[in-house]
């Protein structure tokens, strides 16, 4: 359920499991979450040993961002976030979060010297008992509030404070959305699925398209994507779920260059199924990358390679 709150900063207070707890003294855990990937989680657990130090500690609440800063202060270039706003709740909730105070953030918030947004929001507003937030955590106007400023804004207002030193995975890279996100754009799915902990994935409503791949013997399920998605054009092994029951699928992600080399579009291409898809929402989650988007000689190569492309897609699933 989503509460919008009164006072100078705006809030909207999003409650994570089925029991309604009141936010009073929760343990904010602060940061943009993009993708609640598996160093998120870790801040989750912090948050959570944290809280069952406190006496009478409220819930484990994410104190975010909506929307993400970046957009904010560079509002003419696209940004590729990880999560849709629809989606962020539930990806919180799958670390171990119990609610979401998302922050709106404005003029006014970027305009927030740290010690105000200490004193009003964190004190005042929402009552922390306890923040936990990344080792080089800066918040306030220009970056004032350092580490170091706010442990000692914990000292003075009596609120606890643990700081979280960056998670690298088993094969000792840091996870990070950003690191994520490169690897999207690099096709590296398997390395950008470790990270997140999870296979990433889209959701959207399937929309009527030029019905090319059903004149090619492969009818596609057409997503069009947030303009801002930045994963790599090309060939993916996918896993789609319609109306709750996943299936398989090939799935190209492009501007076709066989054809009219336009808008992005994700067309997904759904092994041993028929049926009309059009104005269902569908996720699709990638499970491989099985090549870069290219343009063919002739319409009979690139059926060619659509019939390998199945197979090699058939194979990756069946091995998953």
């Amino acid at each position: 359920m989503i509460e919008p709150s009164t006072g100078s900063l705006a809030i909207n207070l999003i409650f994570l499991g089925k029991d309604r707890e009141p936010l009073v003294r929760p343990v904010l855990a602060i940061g943009n979450f993009d993708g609640a990937h598996r160093g998120h989680e870790v801040v989750a657990a912090a948050a959570r040993t944290l809280a069952a130090g406190l006496r009478q500690a409220g819930p484990v609440t994410a104190l975010s961002f909506e929307p993400h800063p970046r957009t904010f202060f560079q509002p003419h270039r696209l940004f590729f976030r990880l999560n849709s706003p629809e989606e962020r709740p539930k990806r919180l909730a799958s670390i171990g979060f119990e609610a979401l105070a998302l922050l709106a953030f404005d003029a006014r918030l970027a305009a927030t010297s740290a010690e105000d947004f200490v004193q009003h929001l964190l004190v005042e507003r929402l009552g922390a008992a306890g923040v936990v937030v990344g080792h080089d955590f800066h918040f306030g106007k220009g970056r004032q509030g350092t580490p170091e400023f706010l442990a000692e804004a914990g000292r003075r207002h009596g609120f606890a404070v643990r700081f979280v030193q960056p998670y690298r995975d088993e094969t000792g890279a840091i996870v990070s959305s950003s690191a994520i996100r490169q690897a999207l754009s690099e096709g590296d799915v398997a390395t950008a699925n470790r990270m997140l902990g999870y296979a990433y994935a889209v959701s959207g409503e399937v929309i009527h398209g030029a019905k090319r791949g059903r004149e090619l013997g492969y009818p596609t399920a057409n997503i069009a994507l947030p303009s801002g998605n930045g994963l790599r054009h090309g060939i993916y092994a996918v896993r789609i779920e319609i109306d709750g029951e996943s299936r398989a699928g090939a799935a190209s992600f492009g501007r076709r260059p066989m054809f009219d080399n336009g808008a992005p579009l994700l067309e997904v291409f759904v092994i041993d199924f028929s049926g009309d898809l059009y104005g269902k929402r569908v996720t699709v989650s990638f499970q491989g990358f099985l090549r870069g988007e290219e343009r063919f000689d002739s319409l009979e190569a690139l059926i060619r390679q659509m019939d390998a492309d199945q197979t090699e897609a058939r194979r990756i699933l069946s091995e998953q």
